[in-house]
C-alpha cells in the first residue's frame, strides 16, 4: 500500500485496526507509530466518540505500540487474512448514512442516468440535450431558496424536472443509509460491484464522523460506490445499487477536529482521485468542497435531530462531484470499473484511502458483526 503521505505529523488520528490473535483495537497515530489505545473507557470507536471530550482522552491515553504506519500500509492489501494484521474502517457501531446530489456536476449525471434509463449507451446523446437546456445554470444555486424554485419551475416546462433535481436543489437533502455498522471497509481492502452491474464508478468523498447529538467530531475518506446503471433504472434500487458486500469503503483514519483542523477546513477541502487499471488505464479526477451545494453541518443536521436519533452516533458521506464520463471501452459508452482497479482518493490532512475493486461475491465475506465484536471484547476484559 502507498504510504499516507498527506497526514499531518500535528493532527489527531484515531482509526481501527485488526491486531492478529486480538482483534479489532482502537488505534492513534503517533511520530510514525501505531498506538493501540484501546480501553475499558473507550473499547469501540462509538464509545471514544461519546466521551464528553474524545480529543483529550486520545491525547492523554498512553497506549501500547503495535507497528509503524509504513508496516501497516504494506500489511493491509486485498489478500490479506482475516487473522492478519491490517487497517479496519474507523468506524464500528455507528450507522453509515450518505447524502446524494450535493453537487451540481454529479446531479446533471444522475439527471442523465434516469433519462437513460441505466443504458450507458444512450448517455453521451441526452447529456448533450440536457446540458444544452441547463448548461451551468445549477452551480450556484442556494437549494431551497427562491431562485431554486424559479428554475424548477422553467425546468419543468421544459419537461426537464428529475427526482434527483429534486433533492439537489429543493429545501430537502437526499440522505440514505450506506451500510450497515459494522460492514465497511478500511484502507487497502478491497471495494465491492454487485456482479449485475457494468456501469460504475467510484465517488471520492469527505465523511464526517458525528456523535449521537449530532456534534461533528471529525473526518475522514470515503468511497461510496456507484452503480450507475442499476439506480440509473430506479431509484427505488438505491438500496441495491450502494448497499453490498465491500460497497463502503472509509478511512484511513479519522482526524478529530481542533484549534489546526476542523469543520472549515473540510469546506475547503480538494479531494484527489486516481483510477489505475490492470489493462493499463488510467483516469484522474478532482473534487473540490467548495462547489458543494450544501453545507456540511446543514447535512448533518438533516440527518440527525429530533426527528431521527442515532445512538451509536453516525458517519455521513457528503457526497461528491466526481461522475467520470471518459469512454474507456467503447466510444459513447463512458466509463466503468474492471476488475483489480486500483482507486486512490486522497486529501491533505486526511492522507489516503486506496482500495481494489472486484465483485462483491468475490471480496471478503462480511462475517465480524456486531455480535461478534460485543464477544471479542467481553473475552478481553473490555466490557
Amino acid at each position: 500500500m502507498t504510504h499516507n503521505q498527506t497526514l499531518d505529523d500535528a493532527g489527531v488520528y484515531v482509526g481501527r485496526i485488526w491486531r492478529p490473535d486480538t482483534g479489532p483495537s482502537l488505534v492513534t497515530l503517533r511520530n510514525g507509530q501505531i498506538i493501540d489505545i484501546t480501553t475499558k473507557a473507550a473499547p469501540t470507536m462509538r464509545d471514544l466518540l461519546e466521551l464528553p471530550d474524545p480529543l483529550a482522552h486520545v491525547q492523554n491515553t498512553t497506549g501500547t505500540p503495535v507497528c509503524t504506519l509504513d508496516e501497516l500500509d504494506s500489511a493491509s492489501h486485498p489478500d490479506a487474512g482475516e487473522n492478519d494484521l491490517r487497517y479496519l474502517a474507523p468506524c464500528d457501531l455507528q450507522a453509515v448514512k450518505a447524502c446524494g446530489v450535493t453537487f451540481a456536476r454529479s446531479m446533471l449525471e444522475r439527471v442523465i442516468e434516469e433519462r437513460a434509463g441505466g443504458d450507458a449507451a444512450r448517455a453521451d446523446a441526452i447529456r448533450a440535450k440536457v446540458s444544452g437546456v441547463i448548461g451551468d445554470s445549477l452551480r450556484d444555486l442556494v437549494p431551497g431558496s427562491a431562485e431554486a424554485a424559479r428554475v424548477k419551475s422553467v425546468l419543468q416546462a421544459e419537461n426537464l424536472w428529475s427526482q434527483y433535481l429534486e433533492v439537489g436543489i429543493g429545501p430537502d437533502a437526499e440522505v440514505f443509509t450506506k451500510a450497515q455498522p459494522m460492514s465497511a471497509v478500511g484502507h487497502g481492502a478491497a471495494v465491492g460491484l454487485h456482479p449485475s452491474s457494468s456501469w460504475n464508478n467510484p465517488e471520492p468523498e469527505i465523511v464526517l464522523a458525528c456523535a449521537s447529538d449530532g456534534r461533528i467530531l471529525g473526518a475522514c475518506l470515503g468511497n461510496d460506490v456507484n452503480l450507475r446503471d442499476i439506480e440509473g433504472r430506479s431509484a427505488l434500487l438505491l438500496g441495491k445499487a450502494k448497499d453490498n458486500n465491500a460497497s463502503a469503503a472509509l478511512g484511513p483514519f479519522i482526524r478529530l477536529f481542533d484549534d489546526r483542523f476542523g469543520l472549515d477546513d473540510i469546506r475547503t477541502a480538494d479531494l484527489d482521485m486516481t483510477i489505475d487499471g490492470v489493462d493499463g488505464f488510467q483516469l484522474t479526477g478532482h473534487s473540490s468542497m467548495r462547489e458543494i451545494s450544501r453545507d456540511p453541518a446543514d447535512l448533518a443536521a438533516q440527518t440527525c435531530g429530533a426527528h431521527h436519533q442515532y445512538p451509536d452516533g453516525f458517519m455521513l458521506y457528503l457526497g461528491t462531484m466526481f461522475a467520470p464520463v471518459a469512454d474507456r471501452d467503447a466510444k459513447g459508452a463512458g466509463f466503468t470499473h474492471h476488475a483489480q482497479d486500483r482507486v486512490t482518493i486522497s486529501t491533505a490532512g486526511l492522507g489516503q484511502l486506496v482500495n481494489t475493486v472486484m465483485c462483491s461475491t468475490k471480496a471478503p465475506r462480511w462475517t465480524f458483526g456486531t455480535s461478534a465484536l460485543m464477544r471479542n471484547l467481553a473475552a478481553r476484559g473490555l466490557l
